[in-house]
């Protein structure tokens, strides 16, 4: 093996744990947030642990791939894992849930420049043959992550203390540095840009705005409180101003000209669609799983894992189909898949059985694990190394932004639901109580309390509000399938085809 060879290797290794450990983050914390409600306290703001590492990732993530392509990959991937590591660090020694909050968002800020960047190397240095394989590699990383999160979550928090779960991610940083720093040797193709510092200020506070509004509304504000409704106002007006400054500025965050290419525009669109759906079915599966079914939820990773593994598969599958046919057909699979999956999961009820559960999983697993590495090829495929960085931010911001706005718009749905099918359940009773005792039916414990007759109208309740949601949520799979039909037909031109003509597919 050459030097280079295994140089090579090194920073694949490198990437890969940076991936990881950004990625998995949230899910991993998401585990351990009861434990760590019940040291710190803060019962009514432990909701902005989550979101002020969302605000700062998705907000973050544009502006670092715009600056990787000024001024380089490796100082803003270094600085990334410099940033999230410090903020691991500072998160284990909380003792407050604002003051968790507030370190949390500094991993925000070091998880936006990990993920996009990352994909970005890929691309610089891998020529075309290679890249389909490469980038279904990490494409199963970021999608293992969702699924291997809450399982890590629940074995840290219970072996060794919650203050691990962050602190975990220092020794994975510190190697991922190590390899990095010494291995990675960047081109020096760049370009010095002005820095749009307005698009950055208005972008990321209408970001903000549009998550807390989600994270707020219904909860601890009625929706037409006017602190909700001044969120939302606070989103379209700096929305607009963002969207008037990037059709100004010489060098915008996110440049709309970009959008001119049919590839990159559908590409993009297809990345929000499937992350909008894809949350939702990491998320409430589990809930489906323990609440209907009546499995543990200390098993809550395991639950998941026949999903994990068709992501897995469905991401290498799709990175290898994409060099030997053109990236719609290779996506046509992937959302006939993630499709077929996503309406088998709207037919649950307690009489499905678990294999059937299982196999519902992964098809949709499969068909979803296609889009990590797929759209982020076809997304970039147009643009040089100038331009790389914001192309991938701009997809992975687009992704996030998805997610996160499934994960509010769909929960709204089954919560709202779940709320009929009580009332509908219990009439004339005390339905509030009822509805409460939905938490307990989620531990074998404190099910066995709960009289059978209830049980199975709460259980019953569950699963309806959730096969709904399933339904509701074939809205954006159906319009990803859309999006990709509207695909032009480009394709990886491999060196050995240098004169098969790029549309060809057509």
């Amino acid at each position: 093996m050459t030097e280079q060879a295994r140089n090579m290797r090194f920073v694949i290794a490198g990437l890969m744990l940076g991936i990881l450990m950004a990625a998995m983050d949230n899910t991993i914390v998401t585990t351990a947030m009861g434990t760590i409600v019940s040291r710190l306290g803060g019962m009514e703001e432990f909701v902005w642990v989550t979101s002020a590492y969302m605000v700062a990732l998705v907000a973050g993530t544009p502006i670092f791939g715009k600056l990787s392509d000024m001024y380089g990959r490796k100082r803003f991937f270094v600085f990334g894992l410099i940033v999230f590591m410090l903020g691991s660090a500072l998160c284990g020694t909380a003792d407050s849930i604002v003051q968790l909050s507030i370190y949390r968002a500094i991993q925000g800020i070091g998880g936006g420049a990990l993920m996009p960047i990352a994909f970005t190397i890929i691309f610089d240095l891998f020529p075309p043959e290679k890249r389909g394989k490469m980038t279904g590699l990490f494409g199963a990383v970021f999608g293992l992550s969702s699924v291997l999160g809450p399982l890590l979550g629940g074995y840290i928090t219970d072996h060794l203390g919650w203050n691990w779960v962050f602190y975990i991610n220092v020794p994975i940083g510190i190697v991922s540095l190590f390899f990095i720093v010494l291995f990675y040797k960047e081109s020096l193709q760049h370009s010095r840009q002005r820095i749009d510092w307005v698009g950055a200020f208005t972008l990321v506070g209408a970001i903000v705005c549009l998550m807390f509004a989600f994270e707020l509304g219904g909860q601890k504000y009625a929706w037409d409180s006017s602190v909700i409704i001044g969120l939302f106002a606070g989103f379209v007006v700096l929305l607009a101003v963002f969207l008037y400054v990037e059709t100004k500025v010489s060098e915008p965050i996110i440049s709309f000209a970009m959008f001119r290419q049919r590839l990159f525009a559908t590409s993009v669109i297809a990345s929000l669609f499937y992350g909008s759906t894809f949350i939702v079915a990491t998320v409430y599966i589990p809930i489906f799983v323990q609440g209907v079914f009546g499995e543990s939820a200390s098993n809550s990773g395991l639950i998941l894992m026949p999903m994990m593994l068709g992501v897995v598969a469905g991401s290498q599958v799709g990175g290898v189909l994409s060099t030997r046919t053109s990236y719609r057909n290779t996506m046509l699979l992937s959302a006939a898949c993630f499709t077929i999956g996503i309406l088998l999961l709207g037919t649950l009820s307690p009489d499905t059985s678990r294999a059937m559960v299982t196999v519902y999983m992964i098809l949709s697993g499969f068909g979803v694990g296609f889009s990590f590495s797929v759209l982020n090829m076809s997304a970039i495929h147009h643009f040089d190394m100038r331009q790389r960085g914001a192309a991938t931010s701009t997809t992975t911001f687009i992704r996030s932004l998805g997610m996160t706005l499934g994960i509010s718009i769909y929960g709204i749905v089954q919560r709202n639901e779940f709320t009929n099918q009580i009332t509908n359940a219990f009439q004339g009773q005390d339905q509030g109580a009822f509805a409460g005792q939905a938490a307990t039916a989620l531990t074998p414990e404190t099910r066995a309390q709960i009289p059978a007759p209830v049980l199975e109208k709460i259980t019953s309740a569950l699963s309806t509000s959730i096969s709904q949601m399933f339904l509701w949520a074939l809205i954006p799979t159906a319009l990803a399938f859309i999006t990709v039909v509207m695909m032009p037909g480009d394709r990886i031109i491999i060196p050995s085809r240098k004169n098969v003509p790029q549309k060809s597919a057509n």
